[in-house]
């Protein structure tokens, strides 16, 4: 079985004319797999829809005063412009959702071996500020419910989006049992990298070949080294070679290929995966789509043909 996490709020948010967020990427995922890979007619996905979690359920992972200000609307103008987003109810509705896709992602994992969400990876929301983007970060706080499920002592965020995951670094660096492993580009956003456990760090225009063997390098000796009972993959596709935000030479097949490199892994070593689709950016909504497709083709490769 594989679970697929989708809401329609996700891209239900009024953006200005020109913004660079993408929003409509997710229905347009959505509409893709339905129409072009026809996965409503397939026994073996389960289509899920999360409800959003509580407002308060934030403030064991970001500052109360941060959560307060941000979903009160009272967080000053230079802060919301730092996140990039005009503040509005349908915003904080959207982000409760999401929030409650990757946590949902995280359990059915849990039971099936692998969840994806159709959205997430916001890594760049800190403790007490959000940024990029991000307002409060999904990735840390699935890290932290997963260590909550039975025979899970130990987390790995494996983070495969262009940037930084700086928000998650700092948000989990005091906790010992989530390893945090981010790859990305060494010149571009953000500009301050604080120390993720592991930091693989790619210059800009690292072809599809040696993005490959070198994460593959590195993640084989952090499997063996850390040993986690339970990953979160950040399967961003801002990789791309024609991505506007990014500065890789990646090729689709290098996403798809990257993305079963990391599937097969955890099916191999019995790891259960949950993996939100991350970033990606276009002018053109609809050029992403096949992008984070590669996410879920990987995934039934992997584990439909077992």
């Amino acid at each position: 079985m594989l679970p697929l996490v989708y809401h329609p709020i996700y891209s239900e948010l009024e953006l200005p004319d020109g913004h660079r967020y993408p929003i409509s990427k997710y229905r347009r995922l959505y509409q893709y797999l339905i129409d072009e890979m026809k996965l409503d007619q397939d026994n073996e996905i389960l289509f899920c829809q999360p409800e959003a979690i509580g407002v308060d359920e934030l403030k064991a992972l970001h500052h109360p005063d941060y959560i307060e200000a941000l979903f009160g609307n009272t967080l000053p103008a230079a802060k919301m412009r730092r996140i990039g987003f005009p503040w509005s109810q349908q915003l904080v509705k959207r982000t409760l959702t999401s929030t409650a896709g990757t946590k949902m992602a995280v359990d059915l994992a849990s039971q099936y071996g692998i969840g994806i969400h159709l959205s997430g990876g916001y890594h760049h929301a800190h403790h007490d500020f959000g940024s990029g983007f991000c307002l409060v970060n999904d990735l840390a706080f699935a890290a932290r419910h997963a260590l909550t499920l039975d025979n899970i002592d130990k987390v790995m965020v494996i983070d495969c989006d262009v940037h930084q995951g700086d928000g998650t670094a700092t948000l989990l660096r005091d906790d010992d049992n989530i390893i945090t492993f981010s790859v990305h580009c060494d010149k571009n956003f953000p500009a301050r990298k604080p120390a993720s456990d592991i930091d693989l760090a790619l210059p800009k225009h690292t072809t599809t070949t040696e993005y490959l063997e070198t994460f593959e390098s590195i993640l084989n000796l952090a499997l063996a080294q850390h040993q986690p009972d339970f990953i979160i993959y950040d399967a961003g596709v801002d990789i791309h070679q024609h991505d506007e935000l990014g500065y890789f030479d990646v090729c689709l097949d290098g996403i798809f290929r990257r993305d079963h490199l990391v599937l097969s892994r955890c099916q191999k070593a019995d790891i259960p995966i949950a993996a939100v689709v991350g970033g990606g950016y276009r002018q053109d909504h609809q050029q992403l789509v096949e992008l984070h497709a590669q996410l879920v083709h990987a995934a039934r490769k992997v584990y439909h043909s077992g």
